[in-house]
This record gives structure tokens, C-alpha cells and sequence, in this order.
């Protein structure tokens, strides 16, 4: 089994790291350049920042924002947040991102997935997937979950690997912030679909939820935000629990 990866999110507005429940009523968590380095020195393995209030207008911050994150830490870091080109990728990158995560964009031009692994390579593409069950079935949504489709987020899956993404990072709107566990049963289905990583988001409230999402989910990673940034868990003994569980982290 490959080592599993914990990672912390940081969803960006206006410049502050901010958290809700099921993707609403958002409060400050702090500046996201010093949690970010809280989080390395703690031993997260990658953190993922989501610029919730992306506009043109924002890109330059956003940029500005990834400069600074690059230069106060030693871990891989994916941004993601109104990126739908070639050109936006090409400067969060030259500013010191490792990977960009797309989401809306690539729903609504596909293209832009094959466009990027071509410039870019499959590595440093992450496509990210918020989905929820509708009538007993998952469905997409676009636009931080507000807009729902009627895309299968199976079917979605396999054509972003196939188009080639490098990773998937699938949230569950019905479980995003709710701590009650992962999707795992969705997770178990989109591992068994696709051979590209797996990361799991949405519902992370306790340690056994991070276990149960490796083992059950087979999620290749895990992602949660709320219990990093109001230290309810800490990195280093999520990660002591896990390898007694024997799951391999990296310590």
C-alpha cells in the first residue's frame, strides 16, 4: 500500500482562510500563509488552498498570495479557484504552486483538462469534483456547489482521467463540514473506476474517520480543513493513530 497522504485545505476569501458548513455560513479561520506553515512544521504532506472569492480582478492577489505561501514552506501545495486557462495555470505555477486544481472550468470546456496536460503535464493537474446524491444518485455541481447538473460523477471521473488529470479530489456536499465521516462508499466506487489518485473531502470530525476513509474509501489521500485549523486534531497524532492502525504515513 503507497503512504497516504493528510492534507489540509485552506479555502481563501478575500485574502483570510474561512470555513462553513455544507459549503455556507462561513467563518474567519486565520491568515493562510501562517497556517500554512503551521501545518508543514506539523507535518501535513501537501495543502490545498481554494480561492472561494476568485474574480479577474483577484488573480494578481491570488498570485501574490501563492509567492509568499511558496516562500514560508517546504511542502507541495495545489491552488485552485477560477482558473480556466492555460495563462492563469502558467503564473500560479511561476509563482511557486506545484499543482492548480480546476473545477467548473473543466466542466464547462473539457478541452481545457487536455490543454493543460499538454503545457503542464498530467502532475501538476488536479481536477476537483463537489457532488451530491440526488434521487439516490451523485450528481455534480458547479460553482462551489451552488449550481447542480445533471453530470454523473462516475462518468465525470472517467473522462477527467482519461482527458488526464493526474488527480481526482472528489468533496461530498452532503457530507462537507458536517463531521461525520467521509463518503466512502462513493470513494470505494471512484478508486475501483479510475487508476489516478483519489482524494477524499467532505465530513473529516475525528481520527477513525481518516482510517475508515483509507481503508474503506480506498482514498489515496485525505482532506479536511474545520479539524486542522480549530485544533481539533493535530497532524502528528492523526498520524500516530493511523499507523497504529496500519495504514503507512509518512512521519
Amino acid at each position: 500500500m503507497l503512504t497516504k497522504r493528510i492534507i489540509p485545505c485552506l479555502d481563501i476569501k478575500d485574502g483570510r482562510t474561512v470555513k462553513g458548513v455544507n459549503f455556507v455560513d462561513l467563518r474567519d479561520a486565520g491568515d493562510p500563509v501562517e497556517l500554512a506553515q503551521r501545518y508543514a512544521d506539523e507535518g501535513a504532506d501537501e495543502l490545498v488552498f481554494l480561492d472561494i472569492s476568485a474574480t479577474e480582478q483577484k488573480r494578481k492577489t491570488l498570485a501574490e498570495l501563492v509567492y509568499h505561501v511558496a516562500e514560508a514552506i517546504n511542502i507541495p501545495f495545489t491552488v485552485g479557484g477560477g482558473i480556466s486557462s492555460v495563462e492563469d495555470v502558467d503564473i500560479l505555477l511561476k509563482n511557486g504552486a506545484d499543482k492548480v486544481s480546476i473545477n467548473s472550468s473543466a466542466v464547462k470546456r473539457p478541452e481545457l483538462i487536455n490543454e493543460l496536460m499538454a503545457k503542464f503535464g498530467s502532475q501538476c493537474i488536479v481536477v476537483a469534483i463537489d457532488a451530491k446524491q440526488i434521487d439516490g444518485t451523485w450528481k455534480v455541481h458547479l460553482v462551489g456547489g451552488k449550481v447542480p447538473t445533471d453530470i454523473d460523477l462516475f462518468e465525470w471521473a472517467k473522462e477527467v482521467e482519461a482527458r488526464g488529470a493526474g488527480e481526482i479530489l472528489f468533496t461530498s456536499m452532503d457530507h462537507d463540514g458536517t463531521k461525520n465521516g467521509f463518503a466512502n462508499a462513493a470513494l470505494a466506487k471512484l478508486s475501483n473506476l479510475v487508476n489516478i489518485p483519489i482524494i477524499a473531502s467532505g465530513g473529516a470530525g475525528e481520527v477513525m474517520h481518516f482510517a475508515d476513509t483509507f481503508k474503506e474509501g480506498k482514498a489515496d489521500a485525505a482532506l479536511a480543513a474545520s479539524v486542522f485549523h480549530f485544533s481539533e486534531i493535530a497532524i502528528a497524532h492523526l498520524k500516530q493513530e493511523l499507523k497504529k492502525e496500519g495504514i503507512p504515513v509518512r512521519i
